[in-house]
């Protein structure tokens, strides 16, 4: 098997729109109906013709490979992570991912400044991209919106080097710091509620589920209130997961290991916005996107999935005050 097949190096195409927002409601486009066979997930249930059904997944469900039995010797994996990364990056330094040119489509308005007049102007957007790796997301953001001022960060050593040696990079415009959100302070590089926006692309799937929470309670220190956190990662049932699971690669719920050692976790609309509204949340917008690759030589069909999703830092102003106090 390829690694092709199993990390997110080919990218979707927008092939559907049926969105979840806050307030509720519902956008289909006339290409849904049977395009490719696309389908998508939503986390309400379905209301059609008085009947009431949760919509499940086409290849998965969430105790699909509940059944499976897990492999003890893979939980060394979990345990240190960014070990693996680092040894990743070290093999594939900057070459393995495609740059990544969608956020300005999917998400431009999050990092423009905004347009009106004003008495006194507005600065920069802050931003923090947390799982850099080696610059594939960063670079074209710098592109898209050349004003912007970035924190960096990645708990791969080897990803930061990469990072700093880019020729693009500038020091006066981006904070590059290695970084384990899981258990390292951001407060430590990061001064508290000062970033706008935060990016998660392709990185929480790398952190083992028990630690998630931690992680999302760290990024809400040095987020604004109301500031944003745009999240893009693997979601259930993509052709990736079912790949691991014949292999029996199964950590445990939904988390697999790779044959390099690192691991993916694989996201359902129900787990992703828990997850985030438990960790103090909104959730603005989560999306499904699926893509069917053919590989006509080798005669297979990959039903890729990827999720996306939009979270608000919903604070009350007075706790917001004593944040800043404890910090």
């Amino acid at each position: 098997m390829s690694h092709a097949l199993l990390y997110p190096n080919s990218e979707p195409h927008l092939l559907f729109s049926l969105q979840f927002r806050t307030p509720p409601f519902l956008m289909i486009s006339s290409s849904l109906l049977l395009h490719r066979r696309c389908f998508h997930l939503m986390r309400p249930p379905l209301h059609i013709s008085g009947i009431t059904s949760r919509p499940q997944s086409l290849f998965l469900s969430s105790s699909s490979h509940s059944s499976l039995p897990r492999r003890p010797e893979l939980r060394k994996y979990e345990r240190n992570p960014s070990k693996y990364w680092n040894d990743f990056y070290k093999r594939h330094h900057n070459k393995f991912f495609k740059d990544r040119h969608y956020l300005e489509k999917d998400w431009g308005r999050y990092f423009s400044s905004p347009s009106e007049n004003r008495e006194a102007p507005l600065g920069p957007k802050i931003v923090l991209e947390v799982g850099c790796g080696a610059g594939n997301t960063l670079f074209p953001l710098l592109v898209a919106f050349p004003e912007i001022l970035v924190h960096a960060c990645d708990f791969s050593p080897h990803a930061i080097e990469l990072l700093k040696e880019n020729g693009n990079l500038r020091s006066d415009q981006v904070n590059a710091f290695v970084c384990d959100v899981t258990m390292d302070n951001l407060c430590e590089h990061i001064k508290p509620a000062s970033v706008d926006v935060v990016t998660m692309i392709f990185m929480l799937s790398a952190v083992p589920p028990v630690k998630m929470p931690l992680v999302l309670q760290n990024i809400k220190k040095v987020l604004k209130p109301n500031g944003y956190l745009l999240f893009r990662d693997y979601a259930m049932g993509d052709f990736a997961q079912e790949k691991l699971a014949e292999k029996n690669q199964i950590i445990s719920e939904n988390f697999y290991a790779r044959g390099d050692g690192t691991c993916a976790f694989y996201f359902s609309n129900d787990l992703l916005s828990t997850l985030f509204e438990r960790n103090g949340f909104k959730t603005v917008e989560i999306n499904v996107y699926c893509k069917q690759i053919v590989n006509h030589l080798r005669n297979v069909v990959m039903n890729r999935r990827w999720i996306r999703g939009t979270f608000c830092n919903f604070e009350h102003p007075d706790i917001h005050q004593q944040t800043l106090a404890d910090s």
